[in-house]
């Protein structure tokens, strides 16, 4: 289950609200967001991510004054926006498709907004000239927009949305159409415009790298719901739902019944006897109040040690060698333990590639196995 309102983290002076936000598109439907609670902090970059049909773009699309909610509010320092037209909400939006007019060049689409707001010539120029600067394409403003590659198309976007100096930022999958290479450029391009610009911005993705690399905070969304929401690291280390845990990054996750507490990490977190089904007893972390109980263990492939079959430890299961992928830095082991896949990724060594077929000792520490909180049915 998605974590209750009280667990969901809450900013000081937010920048944005949105508050019990839902969108049903016909009766008896699902809830294409249902009763979504979110604060902004001012200057953040807040990420929604999750796969297609989450509800992450419908979200943004009521954000922007696109699309009525059927219930909720939407509130920018603390002043309700939900039934405000578009043009009065003061927000910039970077589309997936970036959306610039073909028949302008660079500078007019980058003042566009500032015209139908109205502002003079005079300022439109410097508006115009100091967006271009920040996006760095200064020397392109006569340029046709034809004439642009995707990332170029891409900062123009951006310097149309932030020229006119919006309330919010809303960036809709802006990086989707351009290739992996330029696409993992132009994160680190928008985080730092983003930070230097001090503009508080929603930002919908469904890739993780991009939220991991670019946020200040993740809402995690399925199904119209908000599963979790923290910071990068609290989401990737600390995922609260398997959905979570499988969404954000790679993961091993084993059904276990939790046994008795065996001390403490931390003031938060306490080890455990853990019996994971049909592999054994072992050993796990995770917070209090799980005691004879059903839950899964989160391993991350990464924190999975690859040894001989014969070597001894507590944590640790003998599987068969099924597969193994090797991309030059990087090698990926698929290995059946009984009924059961589990995957460990290693830096590659001079020491060798244990062949496909042989037997092998996976094991972790007791530390790098979490248990998650959310209970299994």
């Amino acid at each position: 289950m998605p974590a209750p309102i009280s667990e969901i983290e809450t900013v000081t002076q937010p920048k944005l609200s949105l508050v019990g936000l839902t969108k049903q598109y016909a009766a008896g439907l699902p809830p294409a967001v249902d009763h979504l609670d979110m604060e902004v902090g001012e200057g953040h970059l807040v990420a929604l991510l999750g796969p297609s049909g989450c509800g992450k773009t419908t979200t943004l699309r009521m954000v922007a004054g696109l699309m009525d909610p059927t219930s909720g509010s939407i509130l920018v320092d603390g002043q309700d926006v939900t039934n405000t037209p578009v043009h009065k909400r003061g927000m910039g939006m970077v589309f997936q498709s970036y959306a610039l007019f073909p028949h302008m060049n660079v500078a007019e689409n980058v003042a566009f907004g500032l015209q139908m707001r109205g502002k003079k010539k005079s300022q439109q120029t410097t508006s115009v000239a100091e967006a271009l600067d920040m996006v760095q394409l200064g020397h392109l403003s006569k340029r046709q927009v034809r004439e642009l590659s995707g990332g170029q198309q891409q900062r123009i976007a951006l310097a149309r949305a932030l020229v006119v100096e919006p309330t919010v930022l809303l960036l809709d999958e802006p990086l989707s159409n351009l290739d992996a290479k330029l696409r993992e450029t132009m994160r680190t391009e928008i985080r730092s415009i983003q930070q230097r610009t001090k503009a508080t911005t929603l930002f919908v993705t469904h890739d993780q790298d991009e939220a991991l690399d670019m946020a200040d905070r993740i809402a995690v969304m399925n199904g119209g719901l908000i599963e979790q929401f923290g910071s990068p690291v609290d989401i990737y280390e600390q995922p609260r739902t398997r959905f979570v845990a499988n969404f954000i990054g790679r993961a091993n996750i084993l059904r276990v019944t939790v046994g008795e507490r065996n001390g403490a990490v931390s003031d938060r977190q306490f080890r455990y006897a853990v019996e994971v089904d049909g592999l054994g007893s072992y050993e796990a972390v995770g917070e209090s109040g799980l005691e004879n109980s059903i839950r899964h263990i989160l391993i991350r492939p990464h924190r999975l040690r690859v040894e001989h079959a014969s070597t001894p430890g507590a944590n640790g299961v003998v599987g068969r060698i099924e597969s193994f992928s090797y991309t030059g830095d990087a090698l990926t082991y698929r290995a059946r333990v009984g009924g059961t896949l589990l995957s460990a990724e290693l830096f590659t060594s001079n020491e060798g590639i244990i062949p496909q077929g042989s037997d092998a000792r996976l094991a972790w520490r007791a530390d790098d196995a979490l248990i998650l909180p959310e209970m299994v049915e």
